[in-house]
């Protein structure tokens, strides 16, 4: 069997999940509830097998991608084709995409075992999962676009999963809305590469008519501008990154695979996808160098005052986001890629994790945690490692992928450098205020006064996947991205793999990787002095008030999007003008003509009263105005 069909039936095994669920809760009866779980578990873990294996076996090959369309339609010269492309961004995307989904669904069994929409729960999920693959596996951008826009939608309804809720509500429509902002930009770059000929919207064409010098610098300018819009919206970098926090009302697991394999690394996706095009034009690649750059920081500091761990955890998540565009728009793309498969799994751990304690203590409030470390060992524990692998301390997986970023960088510009490292210490702050307010202390009591003798560890089912997710927190940067060789293992593995991407590199020439010790201690210190500052802040009694007014605020900009743009400019102002002008002159001007047109039926009424005389009369002044009308046309160069 080749990859090829063995993709198809990667793809094919969560769609088939989605669909049996959603005809049996829609069509039938059937109580659901005893094989959605499992069902999900079941197809999912399946495609994570079949890509652990088309993974092993390429990525320890010289792996060349491979391909394969067929004609969905044609109009004239016009053709649109789908398929499948798998080089080596979606191998290490697919095996990502599968591995921290078939562990959430695992956790997901447990976590919303009593809730009642437990069946429709994992319906979507078996979508969201299968939306992310056909995007990852698109040959063509508009497959891809249909598959970006399947990946919005599916978030809108699990981030409203709860829509009893009205917070749930509107953080649903605000993901919603936010993001179509960015796929606005994204759709009308695809129409003007598409305006170029239809064939350009194959990926590997537009890639060899990038490379060939087809298209002119300005439209690529714009094409590429157009893009980074679409993925900024979709990955939460500024300035469209209000609605991740807020998305955080959806179920925990929906978070965990949310920030760490589907939605917003969706965007890191494109980027890396449309890579050609991104690093061909200097203004487009600095674009997403300094939104990454201001984005990695912005996010941290409002992450600092937090006091919702989902919060913290999804402010971090626009932070990290932001080192990978910053490496990919610096050049440095391997390491981007590198860092988004790190991040994936310890994010992942970070907000299952979260949903644990929020299990034990029924809140998300850290100032009402507090404690629990004893309580939770295994939960602390597990999130404990993940955290120091996200702050990037030695030798967790974190270390490896951060420390790859900013060499890359460090070849770039001295400015983003700076303020990736300054990113570092903020990373180490707000990572160690999480977790000494919800593992350290005194229990504060959670949501409604529970007793601390009454807290417990989660189900199994919920910490054996948090268990299995701490391994590759810790190890995994190590292997993937060694120093040395590891016998069957290269040094630098994974970004050379990505480096040697035939289709974004055709002329690529073989350079070495150097582990670069000055700047791993210069990180790590940076690290340590984040995690020092958090330890000395949380004893003493410092306190910026207004720091942490604008903070807590974060920055006035929810309140300038949804008060002064849209319910003053926009709902005050604009659709009041509009409602005016539709009143005084558009309903006015249908009257008049309707008026009109009544007062001239009227008027011609009396032409059809069945009196022969008037109706000859009528006869012959029409046929006088055809006549005259002929021949003044004829009188004026008529032919």
């Amino acid at each position: 069997m080749t990859n090829n069909e063995l993709v198809w039936i990667i793809f094919l095994l969560p769609l088939s999940s989605f669909l049996i669920n959603g005809i049996l809760i829609t069509f039938t009866k059937f109580n659901t509830r005893t094989i959605s779980g499992p069902l999900n578990v079941s197809t999912i873990g399946l495609s994570f097998l079949i890509c652990l294996f088309i993974l092993i076996n390429g990525i320890g090959s010289n792996f060349d991608y491979q391909s394969g369309s067929f004609q969905w339609f044609s109009f004239g010269l016009f053709e649109i084709t789908m398929g499948i492309l798998l080089d080596p961004l979606t191998l290490i995307m697919i095996t990502v995409v599968t591995g921290i989904s078939f562990l959430i669904q695992i956790y997901s069994l447990a976590y919303m075992e009593h809730d009642e929409g437990y069946s429709r729960y994992f319906t979507y999920m078996a979508l969201f999962t299968t939306s992310m693959l056909g995007l990852v596996f698109s040959k063509n951008l508009i497959q891809l676009f249909i598959f970006w826009e399947l990946v919005g939608a599916t978030s809108y309804l699990l981030i409203g999963f709860w829509f009893n809720k009205q917070s749930a509500i509107k953080a649903a429509k605000k993901a919603f809305l936010m993001t179509r902002i960015g796929d606005f930009g994204l759709i009308i770059g695809i129409l003007l590469i598409a305006k170029q000929g239809s064939q350009y919207l194959d990926i590997t064409q537009f890639y060899i008519a990038v490379q060939n010098g087809i298209f002119t610098t300005e439209i690529l300018t714009l094409i590429g501008l157009l893009v980074v819009i679409g993925a900024i919206g979709k990955s939460a970098q500024f300035p469209l990154h209000n609605w991740l926090p807020d998305a955080m009302e959806g179920p925990t697991p929906v978070s965990a695979l949310l920030h760490s394999a589907t939605m917003v690394t969706a965007g890191v996706f494109l980027i890396a996808r449309m890579f050609p095009l991104i690093s061909a034009i200097e203004i487009v690649s600095s674009t997403v160098a300094y939104i990454g750059g201001f984005t990695l920081i912005f996010a941290s500091t409002m992450a600092l005052v937090s006091n919702d761990i989902k919060r913290v955890l999804a402010y971090s998540s626009i932070s990290q986001l932001g080192y990978m565009f910053l490496a990919l728009g610096t050049g440095a793309y391997g390491a981007a890629i590198l860092h988004l498969f790190t991040h994936a799994w310890f994010k992942a751990l970070l907000f299952l994790g979260a949903g644990s304690v929020g299990h034990a203590v029924h809140t998300f409030d850290m100032t009402k945690m507090g404690g629990l470390k004893d309580h939770m060992k295994i939960t602390y524990w597990t999130m404990m490692l993940s955290a120091i692998s996200l702050i990037g301390i030695f030798p967790f997986s974190g270390f490896w992928s951060k420390d790859e970023v900013l060499l890359g960088v460090s070849k770039d510009s001295n400015i983003l450098f700076l303020m990736g490292l300054f990113g570092v210490i903020l990373t180490g702050f707000y990572m160690t205020r999480m977790m000494l307010m919800t593992f350290f202390g005194d229990f504060k009591g959670g949501e409604s006064g529970i007793e601390e003798k009454s807290l417990h560890e989660s189900p199994k089912f919920m910490i054996y996947p948090m268990i299995i997710l701490a391994i590759p927190s810790v190890i995994i940067g190590f292997f993937v991205s060694s120093p040395i060789d590891l016998g069957v293992i290269d040094k630098h593995m994974m970004v050379s793999f990505l480096d040697h991407n035939k289709l974004v590199f055709p002329d690529l020439h073989h350079h070495e990787i150097k582990f670069n010790f000055l700047l791993a201690i210069v990180s790590s210190l940076l690290a340590l002095s984040g995690i020092l500052i958090a330890i000395f802040t949380s004893r003493s009694k410092l306190d910026l008030k207004f720091a942490r007014k604008i903070l807590e605020n974060k920055y006035y900009l929810d309140y300038l999007y949804e008060e002064i743009i849209t319910e003053n400019l926009f709902y005050r102002r604009f659709v009041k003008l509009l409602d005016y002008i539709e009143t005084n002159f558009i309903d006015k001007a249908s009257h008049i003509l309707s008026n009109s047109l009544k007062w001239a039926s009227n008027k011609f009424a009396i032409t059809q009263n069945g009196q022969l005389q008037i109706q000859s009369i009528t006869f012959f002044i029409g046929l006088l105005i055809i006549i005259a009308g002929y021949f003044s046309w004829l009188y004026l160069g008529g032919n």
